[in-house]
């Protein structure tokens, strides 16, 4: 008997102690700072001219909950919080229930309220620490405390995500259905009110089938809560309902990848506050070009349009300053949001080799210095071997050049360059130049096995691209809150890593890719695109069974592609043609009218005119174009010999 009280008045301890806690806690918030909802959580994001390209989470066109379709506020309610006019922030049965469900079929249920649901659009992140749980929980209560039910409805319907880039009913309703959030009907009132539990899937134009399979989902909650008569509910999705899909304003199926990619880089700058309650909102500025999105957009819709598998993704920079200029992480977002240019790692291929060959360069090794193209098998001291193979078994048979085992990308020539300067020179030449990825100096290494993310590979590039000059790439020069007030701006740094004359000299050596004058036993690479060049470009492509690049450059613009299938199956000849020409296409479109420029010649750096195949000086010889050498290296053109067996 003496336990039992004891144990009834422990409780009754622990229950008045929880009361008077939350009464001070909401106490508290009641005299806490009234939270803005009008200003709470604006994101606009504007391009490299200053103007709104994206405007999120808090929209001009802010809709009283008067002018929202009746059947919309039902569906939300039902579907999202059924409690919501009864509770005071948190439905404390239905967490209870939820957490009993959780534990008996290890699911992960959630419970959460329209308030909190609220609260937690308001972040950058969705990190799920203690302490954010305590301050959405707290934040929540402030919300509860200062507004009626009404108006956090309205709020949250205002600001939610509903996919495609819309957020709030109004911008969701203008692009699904082209009408106003008043006009919906009842079955396009349920498709809306079922996208914010999955905005990337449920959408209708992502996925249409998806939406009305959760849309059924929200119908039948409507039916249990009696907002819906059993009539209603069998007559609901009948045919098919005419989806609008577009936007007055930037209607690009690519664009939303860029600035998924800028929300990405803001997320991680630690100056920004994570919460969009504290900043009260953020303009962000970028280093995005319109004209540059829309060319790379219009010319990979040119060759890829009509394709049902394979991917791509294609990144422009500025290698000046290292703004990313223009992005896509694949065909269309509508139909997949996996942004494979900043998420992705893929095999390089061939596209590693200019790190191999700046790395001889400054090892000895000079334009012309050969050795010979020829099947080979290599033989280490573990008694294992490696026998690479040229692009359809071409082989010289005879010694080439450096110059030329970059026109043809010839690999044995790679690897033979790789295991004679040791393989960690590669891996810190590739780490120096700017790639973060950990490589492993395998032989293969110089043949671009290691899988690469498309950003992380183009720091490396842009070094090259940039004289040496090595710039960690950017999406933001800018962000200020709502008042002007600067909270981040990007310092454009100098960091000279490279040698600039063995940067000059690799850069005119990746010109041979599209130079008929090294047309031999075989072909460049990319001489199919000499016709249509209007001026000089640094060029090298890579091609793997399952992956296609191109990166090529001058001193005005990098532009990488990628194209391959999102399950590694294999790809044919026409990835390759695919990705050659958007890359083309889109650079010399971006470029017209810009005056041809160059990279400046270094006053130690020389021109001689030599056989690009043999690097001998015979000015008869059909195969005969400018090498370049730093001064006093011009004669070390003997072959070298490698741990190698025919």
């Amino acid at each position: 008997m003496k336990k039992f009280k004891f144990i009834s008045r422990l409780f009754l301890f622990f229950l008045l102690s929880g009361i008077i806690c939350l009464t001070g806690i909401y106490v508290y918030a009641f005299f806490s700072p009234k939270l803005e909802l009008k200003n709470m959580g604006k994101v606009f994001i504007y391009d490299n001219e200053n103007n709104l390209i994206y405007q999120g989470s808090g929209s001009n066109d802010w809709i009283s909950l008067n002018d929202i379709s009746q059947n919309l506020i039902d569906a939300v309610i039902s579907v999202e919080d059924k409690n919501f006019y009864n509770h005071h922030g948190f439905d404390f049965l239905r967490i209870g229930k939820s957490l009993v469900t959780n534990i008996k079929n290890n699911t992960r249920i959630g419970a959460s309220t329209i308030s909190q649901q609220y609260i937690k659009n308001m972040f950058l992140t969705f990190d799920q620490t203690w302490a954010r749980k305590i301050e959405e929980a707290f934040l929540t209560i402030e919300l509860e405390v200062h507004y009626s039910k009404d108006e956090i409805l309205e709020g949250y319907l205002n600001t939610i995500n509903y996919g495609e880039g819309n957020y709030g009913i109004e911008d969701a309703s203008h692009y699904y259905f082209n009408k106003s959030s008043k006009d919906l009907t009842l079955e396009e009132a349920i498709m809306l009110a079922g996208i914010p539990k999955n905005p990337s899937n449920y959408n209708p134009v992502s996925d249409y089938e998806a939406c009305i399979e959760r849309a059924k989902v929200v119908a039948l909650s409507m039916l249990k809560n009696k907002y819906i008569t059993e009539e209603e509910y069998n007559g609901l999705f009948q045919k098919e309902i005419p989806i609008y899909g577009k936007r007055e304003q930037n209607n690009s199926q690519m664009i939303l990848y860029y600035q998924d990619a800028v929300l990405n880089e803001l997320s991680n700058i630690k100056s920004i506050p994570t919460s969009l309650i504290e900043s009260g909102g953020l303009k962000i500025y970028t280093t995005f070009d319109m004209d540059a999105q829309t060319k790379m957009e219009e010319n990979i819709l040119k060759y890829m349009g009509n394709q049902d598998e394979l991917q791509i993704a294609s990144v422009m920079i500025n290698p000046t300053t290292g703004g990313v200029m223009a992005l896509t992480g694949g065909l269309n977002y509508a139909k997949s949001q996996y942004n494979r240019a900043i998420q992705s790692k893929r095999q390089v291929g061939s596209t590693m080799k200019p790190f191999l060959y700046y790395a001889a360069l400054e090892n000895g090794l000079v334009a012309s210095s050969t050795f010979k193209s020829e099947k080979t098998t290599f033989y280490f001291s573990n008694n294992q071997t490696y026998s690479p193979n040229n692009y359809n078994n071409i082989y010289a048979n005879e010694e080439i050049t450096m110059a030329a085992a970059i026109a043809f990308s010839d690999n044995v020539y790679a690897v033979k360059t790789h295991l004679f300067l040791g393989s960690d020179v590669l891996v810190d030449t590739a780490h120096l130049a700017g790639i973060n990825e950990e490589l492993v100096g395998n032989p293969s290494l110089a043949l671009g096995t290691s899988e690469l993310n498309m950003l992380d590979f183009a720091n490396g590039y842009t070094t090259l691209a940039n004289g040496g000059d090595q710039k960690d790439l950017y999406f933001i020069s800018k962000v200020e809150d709502l008042n002007g007030n600067v909270l981040y701006e990007h310092k454009n740094k100098h960091n000279y890593v490279l040698n600039s004359n063995s940067v000059y000299i690799l850069n005119e050596m990746l010109t041979s890719t599209t130079n008929s004058a090294y047309s031999s036993y075989t072909t460049p690479t990319a001489l199919s695109l000499a016709s249509k060049m209007s001026r000089k470009y640094a060029l090298k492509t890579g091609t793997t069974n399952t992956d296609s690049w191109v990166a090529g450059y001058n001193p005005e613009l990098l532009m990488m592609v990628w194209i391959g299938n999102d399950d590694a199956k294999e790809i044919d000849s026409t990835a390759s043609y695919y990705s050659k020409n958007i890359w083309l296409d889109t650079m010399e479109s971006y470029l017209s009218g810009h005056e041809p420029i160059w990279y400046e010649k270094p006053q130690n750096v020389i021109g001689l005119i030599r056989d690009g195949i043999t690097g001998k000086e015979d000015p008869e010889s059909k195969n005969s174009t400018v090498l370049y050498y730093v001064k006093g290296t011009e004669l070390n053109i003997e072959s070298v010999s490698t741990n190698e067996k025919e």
